[in-house]
């Protein structure tokens, strides 16, 4: 069985030059595209930068819209905070009048 021989620098630059050679070959070999293509590729690029800002938009507008959400949220919170201290803070007879007077309005809406 033979041994592993290490390849000498000559024969690491010859195989270095010889992928060079190959790889710019390809390149050349590549043809090159038309007006028609790169017009169509631009407009192709053109449309997704458009999808992509319409969606972007369209984030920015449902973020806006949850932190209005939670804005009223907390307004309705503490407005009703508010209502109920309010209640709170009313004495017996005032608390009995309102409930006769909702008493007496289902009565009425009943006949």
């Amino acid at each position: 069985m033979a041994s592993y021989k290490d390849p000498s620098f000559q024969e690491r630059t010859a195989l270095a030059k010889e992928a060079r050679l190959k790889a710019l070959s390809k390149f050349q070999a590549k043809p090159v595209m038309d007006e028609a293509t790169i017009a169509a590729r631009r407009e192709a690029q053109a449309r997704r930068e458009e999808a992509a800002a319409a969606k972007r938009e369209e984030r920015r507008l449902a973020i806006e819209a949850a932190k209005a959400e939670k804005a009223a949220a907390k307004e309705a919170a503490e407005q009703d905070a508010a209502a109920r201290e309010i209640n709170a803070n009313k004495s017996e007879a005032e608390k009995k009048a309102e409930r006769d007077a909702r008493y007496a309005a289902r009565k009425a809406r009943k006949r």
